[in-house]
């Protein structure tokens, strides 16, 4: 696959981001223009594996390889010889939203790619998105509504990566299909939960514009379980449909109940994220219907791709300070003895907020080993808070005594992760909940405690990625395509 020597003749070259300083003045994509020549380049340092272990996914503890099985050793083979169109065809094969995936996914394919064990690994994330970008650009992407139908007809709860997957591959099978989203707008997280300049939403309007001339149907501002004036129960859609998918993703945030807690000022991420977003495509930001961060001293408390994402927009919004406590240690720079190659490497990286945070504040953001242990304010609204270092011990955090320190924090936003699913929905319909308080399912067979019940994506497995979001939606849709036919005309890489 690729050349045979072009991992001797070729060092890893990624795509650039934006320039630090422009980009933080707009909520534009952050992403620089394809360059061809690179990426061809770059397609050729894919060696000629024995095997792949970038497209074998969660082999060694669930942290390894590309969990829907992209056939990715083809696809930079055929950008290498410059058969963009079939890399594209090879790319469906297994996913259904490359645009999404190329733009959001932190690449565990990257962290297992051979080439990563003694080099740096191929640029897999950059050809993919170029890849699906020049699909569209040229007009290769089209609607492919199914040829006929079966009658049957299934309900989706959540319009996220889970439930888009699942809805588009049933739809292909000839179901009809109509997806139920609570918000406004159909995305999920893909919509509100990630910001614009990682993800534009006219990338997740033009395939959701797609999946509707396919013939898919959405409706918005449908809470299912509610019971809202106008919105289906949950027993209604069970009483109307063959069989019903839940993939509500996990939306109940961890909290910080620390005093101080409930002063103004302090919010979860996502009230924050999805905020911004709305008030964005609403109005630009001229309806003010978003928490500003504007001359603010701003603190993150939590890491992860939602804690940047805080980063980078409260860099947008023209924050005065800004600072990001992360209660873990300060990953290493290399592979530590425990985290060994193929799986996921636990390595100190500066992602697009951070280096935002750098180039206006002259420093990396976070503060690792440090979370916050109380909430101070005037008036009911934070002013400050008090940060102490933590230590880990018997593996739990621990405060260091008399490692108290004040902050100025007039806005914190908690990025400390989420529990599971919120349960009004599995209340209605008397749904089983595993230890976790996910929606109990076995992957693979993704059904409930109810038969025609299913669930997937995060509300089933817990937080995780927009990719394995994806493999659950299209594994799922195989599973209640075979309940529904008796045999199943979906299939998904094993």
């Amino acid at each position: 696959m690729g050349k045979a020597t072009g991992f001797k003749e070729h060092d890893r070259v990624a795509a650039r981001y934006r320039n630090a300083v422009d980009r933080i003045a707009d909520f534009k994509e952050i992403y620089t223009d394809h360059d061809t020549p690179r990426l061809t380049a770059q397609a050729s340092r894919c060696m000629d594996c024995g095997v792949p272990f970038c497209q074998s996914a969660d082999m060694v503890h669930g942290r390894s390889g590309c969990p829907i099985h992209n056939l990715i050793p083809e696809w930079n083979d055929l950008v290498y010889r410059g058969h963009w169109r079939d890399a594209l065809d090879r790319l469906h094969k297994t996913n259904n939203f490359p645009e999404f995936t190329g733009r959001v996914c932190p690449a565990p394919c990257e962290g297992s790619c051979v080439l990563g064990i003694t080099d740096p690994p191929v640029t897999i994330k950059n050809i993919e998105m170029a890849i699906i970008d020049r699909g569209f650009a040229e007009g290769w992407v089209l609607p492919r509504p199914p040829p006929s139908r079966t009658g049957k007809r299934v309900a989706v709860v959540g319009s996220g990566p889970a439930g888009l997957a699942a809805a588009a591959q049933l739809n292909q099978a000839g179901h009809n299909v109509t997806v139920y989203e609570r918000a406004d707008r159909i995305g999920g997280l893909l919509m509100y939960g990630i910001p614009n300049m990682k993800l534009d939403k006219t990338v997740v309007e033009r395939r959701v514009d797609l999946l509707r001339e396919e013939g898919v149907a959405f409706v918005t501002n449908a809470d299912i379980g509610a019971e809202q004036n106008g919105t289906p129960s949950a027993q209604d859609l069970l009483a109307e449909t063959d069989a019903l998918l839940l993939a509500t993703g996990a939306t109940h945030p961890n909290n910080l109940p620390i005093p101080g807690r409930e002063l103004r000022g302090v919010h979860f991420a996502m009230e924050f994220l999805t905020a911004n977003t709305k008030s964005l495509l609403d109005s630009n930001h001229a309806d003010r219907a978003y928490i500003d961060a504007k001359d603010k001293n701003v603190i993150v408390i939590g890491g992860g791709d939602t804690g940047t994402d805080c980063i980078g927009t409260a860099m947008r919004h023209g924050c005065k300070t800004l600072a990001n406590f992360e209660i873990v240690p300060e990953p290493p720079p290399d592979r530590a003895g425990d985290n060994p190659w193929p799986t996921w490497p636990f390595l100190y990286r500066v992602d697009y907020g951070h280096e935002e945070a750098a180039a206006k504040f002259n420093r990396d953001p976070r503060v690792y080993r440090t979370s916050a242990v109380e909430f101070r304010g005037d008036d009911d609204r934070v002013t400050s808070l008090v940060a102490a270092d933590f230590e880990t011990a018997d593996g739990r955090f621990a405060k260091v005594e008399g490692s108290e320190k004040s902050w100025d924090a007039d806005l914190v936003l908690l990025a400390m992760g989420f529990r599971g699913p919120e349960h009004y929905v599995s209340e209605a319909l008397g749904i089983e909940l595993d230890a976790r308080s996910n929606y109990k399912a076995n992957k693979g067979a993704y059904r409930t405690s109810h038969p025609k019940v299913f669930a997937a994506g995060d509300c089933r497995s817990g937080q995780s990625l927009v990719v394995r979001a994806i493999n659950e939606g299209r594994e799922v849709a195989s599973a209640m395509d075979r309940a529904l036919m008796g045999t199943a005309a979906i299939a998904v890489p094993a």
